[in-house]
């Protein structure tokens, strides 16, 4: 985690807003804050974001609709990492935000030292895979080409047959790249946890089937009848299609 990373903090809450911003400030962070969202798009038209922290409960357009829209199909921000702060026991929130994009969630109330260590985790699983994947693919690789979809490496998003780009969170392109890193294997709950969040995850149990499930919807692919990512019954899930790569110095454009 560079000491340069800018956390954006969206809370309606002026108090928790600063703590929050001072404590991450004092661990080397860069820190700005928005009430809103019309003050979260406005500092992320002027700052370039590395992650945002998200309330759920905010008056006007809530935590969950914002984040869907910076998921949304040609937002700039598809990619920025979102960690989400839910009420305590609300596990529909945390389902629907991490069905809508979030990278990760904590519940009200923490203390600023869990928040810290969220970020961090967040922040470095989105920027690599662990260092111990035996990727199939050429780790060089510009593009993945799989079944009748690319998956485009520099630009983090995937692309259908006709050329139409389908952005991706953070949280699905880390769960795509690991399929495609190894196609035409069994991966359990377990593992893809661990190849996706990290040994020192603590994410809801249910991350890893809405992620896939989210990925199936982003490629057009039915549970009943999936035929890219299939779900093998009491083992995990496996990726069934064949994964060939393009080279960044191949020089083909995504």
């Amino acid at each position: 985690m560079s000491q340069q990373d800018h956390i954006l903090i969206v809370d309606d809450d002026r108090d928790i807003r600063q703590l929050l911003a001072d404590y991450l400030e004092k661990q080397g962070l860069r820190c700005t804050t928005a009430a809103d969202g019309r003050e979260m798009k406005a500092a992320l038209e002027q700052h370039r974001i590395d992650l945002i922290v998200l309330d759920v409960m905010m008056p006007g357009e809530d935590g969950l609709t914002l984040c869907r829209n910076l998921r949304g199909s040609g937002s700039p921000h598809a990619n920025t990492p979102i960690l989400m702060l839910t009420a305590r026991g609300e596990d529909m929130d945390r389902i629907l935000g991490l069905e809508m994009g979030a990278d990760d969630y904590l519940a009200k109330p923490f203390v600023p030292r869990e928040l810290f260590a969220r970020v961090r985790a967040v922040l470095r699983r989105t920027r690599a895979l662990p260092p111990n994947l035996e990727a199939s693919p050429p780790a060089n690789a510009r593009e993945l080409r799989f079944a009748h979809w690319r998956l485009d490496t520099v630009n983090r998003h995937l692309i259908d047959h006709d050329g139409a780009v389908v952005a991706l969170s953070g949280a699905e392109y880390r769960m795509l790249s690991v399929f495609l890193s190894h196609p035409q294997k069994v991966l359990s709950r377990d593992q893809l946890m661990e190849l996706t969040q990290g040994r020192e995850a603590d994410v809801f149990d249910r991350s890893i089937d809405l992620l896939v499930s989210r990925l199936r919807q982003r490629l057009g692919d039915s549970a009943r009848e999936s035929s890219i990512i299939k779900t093998v019954r009491n083992e995990g899930y496996v990726l069934a299609a064949e994964v060939s790569a393009t080279p960044h110095d191949a020089g083909s454009p995504s």
